[in-house]
């Protein structure tokens, strides 16, 4: 792996001063506040992992308007990489996804500034981004709907019945309920387990077959030690939720399965491939992951 370049010039040029930082303005909770992670990681992670250079030109628009510090997330770059492979993963499936059904709906449940939509608008499917009522405030102020099968809406997963709330199409509605594409990136370690195992038995119940679900998840070895990421230690978040094994993600519903599993490790190439292999007897679980969660009756 190519070694990263200098870190010390974070401030794009031009920002706006700290005093004129919107993110702050907006006083985000721990867990919301993690929103500049990402954004902080597709914006500029790119000239560390030329590799992995995702595109997202709204990211750096926003992340530049925002005039934010990115020192704590590329001081962490071993998270910035995470997210940069993450970002292709998503896409890569939200492409394949798409194209054997060009008009279902994509939702990004937790979206913070995220604008997957750039890469998956097929010209006739629709796309809801949800988050909780302070980041989606903040986000309508920055990333108004511009187009008419777009939406945005508030959605809290702490609290039951979110699927409905959020009008997404229900295996009750027949033959007429397209699939659904769920990602969910970035949100559930951050849940207490019975909250997590309620989000994807609420997913199973309702989504029409078909469906598909993108989450990301850490081995429960790591859980409570956020504070260990440089990027993490200053939000105050905290990991609540972890796996022992992948396919437990299916045990919260009949209706669920595994569809694939899928480790960071293997952008590290044949050492990153290695070290997983060694831990995964002890681990379970790849250190970081992503797991596609499907639905059928």
């Amino acid at each position: 792996m190519p070694p990263p370049r200098s870190r010390r010039r974070v401030r794009p040029p031009g920002a706006p001063c700290p005093a004129d930082d919107l993110l702050a303005r907006a006083q985000l909770p721990p867990v919301p506040g993690t929103l500049l992670i990402p954004l902080a990681a597709r914006a500029l992670g790119g000239r560390y992992f030329p590799w992995l250079e995702c595109g997202d030109a709204v990211a750096a628009r926003l992340f530049a308007q925002l005039g934010a510090d990115a020192t704590a997330t590329l001081d962490d770059l071993p998270t910035v990489l995470n997210v940069l492979w993450r970002t292709q993963a998503l896409k890569a499936a939200g492409r394949a996804f798409f194209a054997e059904h060009p008009q279902a709906l994509g939702v990004n449940l937790g979206c913070g500034l995220t604008h997957h939509f750039q890469w998956l608008d097929t010209g006739a499917n629709r796309w809801l981004d949800a988050d909780l009522p302070a980041v989606m405030a903040l986000r309508a102020a920055l990333l108004p709907v511009a187009c008419p099968r777009q939406r945005q809406a508030v959605a809290d997963l702490t609290r039951p019945g979110w699927w409905r709330r959020l009008r997404l199409p229900r295996r009750q509605d027949g033959a007429a309920a397209r699939p659904v594409l769920v990602l969910c990136e970035g949100v559930l370690m951050y849940l207490q387990p019975a909250q997590v195992q309620a989000v994807l038995a609420e997913f199973a119940e309702h989504a029409p077959p078909g469906s598909r679900m993108l989450l990301d998840a850490i081995t429960r070895q790591a859980v409570g030690r956020a504070g260990a990421h440089a990027s993490l230690a200053s939000t105050g978040a905290e990991f609540h939720w972890g796996v022992g094994r992948m396919a437990e993600l299916a045990g919260a519903h009949p209706r669920l399965s595994l569809l694939r599993e899928q480790s960071v490790s293997e952008c590290y190439g044949w050492a990153g491939l290695a070290l997983d292999a060694f831990t995964r007897p002890w681990l379970g679980a790849p250190l970081y992951g992503l797991a596609t969660l499907g639905v059928e009756d």
